[in-house]
């Protein structure tokens, strides 16, 4: 193996056992020092440079994993406001208008950030005897299961009004709002943390913008589904789950199950990559 001597931009790595194959890109050969030459860089890779290459791929499933919570994380701009226009959100005179439930949401990051800080990490403390308290993954592992729960609450709430027990009030949608609040504090601010800790040295600002990447991609996979679960349900001349009229005619109930069941699907492969994953080491 080539140790390089100088690493621009960062530490050396330590060479993980993992992605094996990868290590032949540092193998020097009799052919590199032929006659003395300098071996040609495109050619042949130094340590630091291939387990660069692994910590992507390592960190490939994580982000992934990002992609799903943010489906799920944006339908707080959409569906829940479609839900809620379909509510009485009205007090007395006062019109509520359905878009402004997403201020919950805000509130909520606003509550739980210094209970976090304050409360939860000093106790978390106590058990795993880290500084954080919780690791940057299990920090987003709470945020997924979170966000799932939105979701369910959101299923709840939408079956509930669709069997007409009587004109429900829009505040009923304010638990799924903090739920996903919540969800956000625990998986943003932990997979910010994470990309920045464990990315190569020389590639954190690069790997600073994966968030918002999946966050991008996050949005189109949310309008993908609606638009697969608009072509099937509606293929028998039915309304479908999602009415662009009546939503009352329609089923949003299903539609916010089966992202249940997305984000129920997301976590055990979270969990897998999570426990597998190596942290970076350097040398």
């Amino acid at each position: 193996m080539l140790r390089p001597k100088n690493v621009h931009g960062g530490n050396k790595l330590v060479s993980h056992i993992t992605c094996r194959c990868l290590d032949k890109a540092a193998v020097i050969t009799e052919h590199d020092v032929t006659n003395g030459v300098s071996p040609n860089p495109w050619k042949l890779c130094t340590v630091t440079q291939v387990e660069e290459v692994k910590i992507l791929l390592r960190m490939f499933p994580i982000w992934v994993s990002g992609i799903v919570f943010t489906a799920l994380q944006s339908q707080i701009y959409t569906l829940f406001v479609q839900q809620g226009q379909s509510m009485k959100h009205t007090i007395g005179s006062f019109e509520i208008p359905p878009a402004t439930l997403g201020m919950f949401d805000t509130a909520s990051v606003l509550i739980c950030i210094p209970i976090y800080d304050k409360v939860l990490v000093p106790f978390v403390r106590r058990f795993t005897g880290r500084a954080k308290g919780f690791t940057d993954l299990q920090r987003m592992g709470v945020g997924l299961l979170v966000s799932v729960l939105s979701m369910a609450a959101s299923a709840i709430v939408e079956t509930k009004r669709l069997r007409g027990l009587g004109a429900m009030n829009i505040f009923w949608q304010v638990p799924q709002y903090f739920l996903m609040g919540t969800a956000e504090v625990f998986f943003y601010i932990g997979q910010v943390e994470f990309y920045y800790e464990q990315s190569p040295d020389a590639m954190r600002s690069l790997c600073s913008a994966l968030p918002l990447l999946s966050t991008a991609f996050g949005s189109y996979l949310s309008s993908l589904i609606l638009s697969l679960v608009a072509y099937f349900t509606t293929m028998d001349g039915q309304d479908g789950w999602i009415p662009s009229e009546d939503i009352d005619k329609g089923h949003l109930d299903y539609f916010f199950w089966l992202l249940v069941c997305f984000g129920c699907a997301n976590i055990p492969v979270f969990v897998f990559f999570s426990v597998k994953h190596l942290q970076k080491k350097a040398a």
